[in-house]
């Protein structure tokens, strides 16, 4: 069958793409991809580019996911398209594109949970539903347990996309003390009869790592499946989550286009602020299908792994892990990464398997330079530290009156000391600022120190904004879970709740 998944690590476990999305992650640890669906390409003409064209997100959406995931049918990529965007979105554009000084913002953040994360986990349970109900690897009457570990905005996104949709459960794990008092509420006040949370004492690495452990645990893998239960993931891992995202970057090149922006033929820069390289790695899939893609470049905070790496094409997470303003790019271990080397490397999974297993022997790996030498034709990279990051926080406000949260601090920092190469640059903005209000109000120059709702409605009143109304609803909202886990409890504990919200 056309558009099969397969390993990074390997070629042995070969699967279409309804079973890679409900298996999450491969039997060897390692991320599915598939070779076939990037010799796609987009049909650029088909994408409405015309001023008057009527064409939307959700027609490509439909196109783009046709492409990548072509085991679901048009009938059921169109509804599973409909029930995503159709009414959870508070723009009809989705994810609108709006001026930002000489450059342009990608709004990412208009969805449920007032970050990016919604565009793709919107997504994923219908996905994750269509494929338990029509895929040839799912049993009659399985269930999917989702097991997401998050840096702050996928637990939530996931929460509210998962929160009981029929035959799934979700557990979620964030880092005890390392998300914001907005993210942390927006999680643990989660209605469902299904959902699942709990801190984990550590760092968002850690849960990662408890996460990874779980899926690799062949005995409890066994105990769930006689119940009838297969575990899955959220995260940018799965598959299913990651192709809606290069949906934003091919509307976005098409919305500078209707606008008379760049010509048809012109490429596109996009400054992403990134951690687990997700979401930068769509734009790499899009410019795989042909979309005109110049340069990504990777924004990171204090944590900058990424950056050494594509410096010294030494990736080493040896280092000091660094509490920042921006907590979601909080991360040391880039999980998405691993696609690249797969397909920069020309699918040497050999190579892949054992950099995969350096890093875990030994915390880092040296990617041979002849790889390197090809992402470094795509991606360049840039850090802002906290200081620069209220900076261009204050900046944006101070002369172009556009609020911004500090992940998308981080980016416009990078791309305000990036030498401009000619062509039109995007920066992905991706969470409300009201859901890091404290943060946001230091970086103003409010006198004074203030968290959670005081900070919010502080934000407010100094700006003249109304902070979206699922994020000031959360001041009334009971907290369900309050718990904290080891990380080596994660294990015992996914199974407890494997119970609990699947029995």
């Amino acid at each position: 069958m056309a558009g099969n998944y397969h390993s990074t690590r390997g070629m042995d476990d070969v699967v279409d793409a309804k079973a890679a999305i409900l298996e999450g992650l491969a039997k060897d640890g390692g991320l599915f991809v598939s070779d076939e669906v990037l010799e796609e390409r987009l049909d650029l003409d088909a994408l409405g580019l015309e001023a008057s064209s009527t064409v939307d997100y959700l027609t490509h959406a439909r196109q783009v996911l046709s492409l990548l995931i072509p085991a679901y049918t048009p009938e059921e990529i169109y509804r599973a398209v409909a029930a995503a965007y159709g009414e959870s979105f508070s723009d009809p554009a989705i994810t609108p594109l709006t001026p930002f000084g000489d450059d342009w913002r990608l709004e990412l953040f208009h969805g449920p949970t007032c970050a990016f994360k919604d565009v793709a986990l919107q997504m994923l349970p219908r996905l994750v539903e269509i494929a338990l109900a029509t895929s040839a690897a799912a049993r009659e009457g399985e269930r999917v347990l989702i097991l997401t570990a998050t840096s702050g905005d996928t637990g939530k996104a996931a929460l509210a996309g998962f929160a009981d949709v029929d035959r799934t459960g979700i557990v979620v794990f964030y880092p005890e003390g390392l998300v914001s008092d907005v993210q942390r509420l927006q999680m643990v006040t989660q209605p469902g009869k299904n959902v699942g949370v709990t801190a984990i004492a550590g760092t968002f690495d850690d849960s990662q790592t408890a996460v990874k452990r779980v899926f690799a645990d062949r005995a409890l893998e066994a105990r769930l499946a006689a119940r009838g239960i297969v575990l899955s993931s959220a995260n940018s891992i799965n598959v299913g989550r990651l192709v809606p995202q290069v949906v934003y970057y091919v509307d976005a090149w098409c919305q500078l286009v209707r606008a008379g922006k760049i010509e048809r033929t012109e490429a596109v820069d996009f400054f992403v602020p990134t951690g687990n390289f997700g979401d930068i790695l769509a734009g790499y899939l899009a410019k795989r299908l042909g979309l005109p893609v110049g340069r990504l470049c990777i924004c990171s905070n204090a944590n900058d792994v990424l950056v050494d790496f594509l410096a010294t094409g030494v990736y080493d997470r040896r280092r000091e892990f660094k509490k920042s303003i921006s907590p979601s790019m909080d991360i040391l271990v880039s999980s998405n990464l691993e696609r690249l080397l797969y397909f920069e490397s020309d699918g040497d999974c050999e190579l892949v398997a054992r950099l995969m297993a350096d890093l875990a022997e030994k915390g880092c790996y040296t990617v041979p330079e002849r790889v390197m030498a090809r992402i470094r034709e795509t991606f360049t990279a840039g850090r802002a530290d906290d200081d620069a990051t209220r900076a261009a926080i204050k900046r944006a406000w101070e002369e172009d009156g556009i609020l911004i949260d500090p992940h998308t601090g981080v980016g416009a920092s990078v791309l305000a000391a990036s030498e401009p190469e000619g062509r039109a640059r995007v920066l992905l903005s991706t969470a409300s600022p009201f859901k890091f209000p404290a943060d946001v109000l230091r970086a103003l120059g409010a006198p004074e120190e203030r968290s959670g709702f005081a900070a919010m409605d502080a934000l407010a009143r100094l700006t003249g904004q109304e902070p979206p109304a699922q994020l000031a609803a959360l001041i009334d909202a009971p907290v369900r879970f309050d718990g904290t886990i080891a990380p080596d409890d994660a294990v015992s504990f996914v199974e407890a709740e494997a119970e609990r919200l699947l029995s």
